[in-house]
């Protein structure tokens, strides 16, 4: 009788879950296609050279049972806060009995100073709404 009244949460929460499943894997291959484009550094130093870190954004890390799918969780996450970088990046790796290794990796995301001169210096969330804008012509290429 419970089934007849509503009692499929269940299947509504399973069918949320592998909605957020895959728009999580969306976001990591978006992040994956900028970090493979050299436009969002991860450095295990504490600067990034030739640019100044303007606000620390703070700790991002990020777990799983393979070291890709870490450390480009890791970048998404830097990346939805606004992040320009990762710096301090460090990872580990647990191995269990089983044979299976679990990944770690965290870093410290920041945002740098602002260079009027360098189109790149906006964080990449912005960088891609001006350029959205501008290909539907309503910005001036003098704004950036």
């Amino acid at each position: 009788m419970f089934f007849l009244l509503g009692g499929n949460s269940e299947k509504k929460a399973r069918k949320a879950e592998r909605k957020q499943h895959r728009k999580m894997g969306e976001m990591t291959d978006r992040a994956r296609e900028i970090f493979m484009a050299g436009r969002f550094p991860v450095v295990t130093t504490d600067e990034v050279e030739g640019r100044r870190i303007a606000k620390v954004l703070g700790l991002v890390c990020c777990r799983g049972f393979d070291s890709e799918e870490a450390f480009f969780g890791m970048a998404c996450r830097a990346m939805n806060k606004g992040a320009q970088a990762i710096v301090g990046y460090n990872e580990n790796v647990a191995f269990h009995p089983d044979g299976s290794k679990y990944f770690s990796c965290y870093g410290t995301a920041v945002m740098f100073e602002y260079d009027p001169n360098d189109r790149d210096a906006l964080p990449l969330m912005l960088q891609q709404r001006f350029r959205t804008l501008q290909d539907e012509g309503r910005m001036d290429e003098d704004i950036l």
